[in-house]
């Protein structure tokens, strides 16, 4: 039985070795941390737990199909349920709007809250679902790098309805030209943040973002989001997976033009198949040391990083549920100050995700764990202990206005995890949370392929190549990669076109 090696154990590394345990590799994953899951972990503090990574939970289904796979039922190994409201938020005026997850419900309560006509907010959904439609299969199912990805029947129709797609112009650009009340534009453009970008850059077609979200819904795991990396774990284990932890892989072994397998402190080990899950930053510098490298690749601006304050708050707010959202006042200049000046602004926007409204226990009871995020430039050598000070402040005094109650004397526990300590923790260059930033009409071609031109039976899965970074992007690049690895008897040597 021939030998898949995965370095990594994120989300995409846990969904590529269940995917090629399944077409009959002997699997192997390394592991520089004690625990499997990467950014999706979690950590429990004087009685409060906290998703420490990703908190944003929808197309479940590209979950569950792993567990499909080996004929088990997803519903018992991995329960979650959907929630009612999407999102709520809350403007510098003390106004505030609910996001419904049911479609009527949201275009009428919308149409209403901001004054917009009905008829155009269903429109602008429907446009986003037909943008979505168009390059599902081209963009996200399918590897951009490959001839045969090119010279199919939905390539040519979205082609030819190239028009919709909105390449040339910003996102932010298409939202003022669809709704006249600021505060609906800022909170469709607030969807650039989904793969760490600015909506005054990103491209239009970004706009199908909001399709996923309010089409397919957002959800909570029974556990939380650390249990989705978790059940997959658990999964692999069954599946005979072998995990080697706190075992860094420090190079890739390359002969005549192949990957043969990995070195680490312990040795090496041979393999017919290295799939890298580690950032491709760090991939090419350090685990690749002679390789040619794709310089100007990894030369692409970096998406944004995230800052988070994990409060254990001493009291119950019942106008807040998982996902809420503080607006800045002036947002463009929030973003301008995170990709042009590498800073914080003093107004930034603010999301807090509070698992303890769907899982009790997560809390103290009556009390609430609170998820404190935002937006913040990757890790360029800045002063970050100024930096998480000066942002301290400003959340504080924002939320206590906005909630009309003092917040800081309601904090019994705080942990904090800045740009640094991401990268210290998962090997994502600079801290960025989606590899690189989507600020261009091209981003999307500019990715890392899901394998090596040079480099035989080396391919690459997670945030930083393509499709790109969030849960549903990361299991979709172990698809890619699972569809391009040969099923183990018919191991070739070069599979690139």
């Amino acid at each position: 039985m021939p030998k898949a090696l995965v370095i990594g154990s994120g989300i995409g590394g846990l969904a590529t070795a269940l995917r090629l345990r399944k077409k009959g590799y002997e699997v192997h994953v390394f592991e520089q941390n004690s625990y499997a899951g990467g950014k999706l972990h979690a950590i429990v503090q004087d009685g409060y737990r906290f998703d420490l990574g990703p908190s944003l939970f929808t197309m479940p289904h590209f979950v569950e199909e792993l567990f499909q796979l080996y004929d088990l039922d997803p519903s018992v190994r991995f329960p979650y349920s959907k929630k009612l409201t999407v999102c709520n938020y809350f403007w510098q005026d003390g106004s505030q709007f609910s996001v419904k997850s049911d479609r009527s419900a949201f275009l009428a309560e919308a149409a209403h809250f901001f004054e917009e006509d009905e008829k155009t907010i269903h429109q602008y959904l429907l446009g986003n679902q037909k943008k979505y439609e168009l390059t599902a299969e081209l963009f996200l199912k399918k590897s951009l790098h490959k001839l045969s990805t090119y010279l199919s029947r939905a390539t040519l129709r979205a082609i030819v309805q190239m028009g919709d797609l909105d390449l040339f112009d910003s996102l932010n650009t298409v939202n003022q030209k669809t709704f006249k009340n600021p505060k609906l534009v800022q909170l469709f453009n607030r969807y650039a943040t989904y793969n760490g970008s600015s909506p005054f850059q990103t491209p239009g077609i970004m706009s199908l973002i909001p399709h996923l979200e309010m089409h397919y819904g957002t959800f909570i795991p029974r556990g939380g989001m650390h249990q989705i990396s978790q059940s997959l774990f658990e999964l692999a284990k069954q599946q005979g997976i072998e995990f080697h932890f706190e075992e860094a892989v420090h190079q890739i072994i390359v002969k005549n033009n192949s990957a043969s397998g990995v070195k680490t402190h312990k040795g090496d080990y041979p393999g017919s198949i290295v799939v890298s899950n580690m950032d491709i930053y760090p991939t090419y510098k350090k685990l690749l040391p002679e390789a040619e490298r794709p310089e100007k690749t990894l030369r692409q601006e970096r998406s944004s990083s995230a800052l988070i304050f994990y409060w254990g708050i001493r009291d119950s707010f019942p106008e807040l549920d998982l996902h809420n959202i503080f607006f800045s006042a002036d947002y463009q200049k929030e973003f301008n100050t995170i990709f042009e000046e590498q800073q914080i602004t003093d107004d930034p926007t603010i999301y807090i995700n509070i698992t303890s409204k769907d899982i009790p226990q997560d809390a103290p009871k009556g009390y609430e764990n609170w998820f404190v995020m935002i937006n913040a430039p990757g890790n360029y050598g800045q002063d970050w202990n100024a930096l998480k000070t000066k942002a301290r402040t400003a959340i504080l005094q924002k939320l206590s206005r906005l909630l009309k109650k003092p917040i800081e004397p309601l904090i019994a526990t705080e942990y904090v995890l800045d740009p640094v300590g991401i990268e210290a923790n998962t090997s994502s260059y600079r801290g960025a949370l989606y590899g690189a930033a989507s600020n261009s009409r091209f981003a999307a071609f500019l990715r890392h392929p899901n394998f090596s031109r040079k480099i035989n039976n080396l391919y690459f899965c997670g945030g930083s190549v393509h499709p790109g970074g969030g849960i549903p992007l990361c299991l979709l690049s172990a698809k890619i990669v699972a569809d391009m690895v040969p099923d183990s008897e018919n191991l070739t040597q070069n599979h690139a076109d």
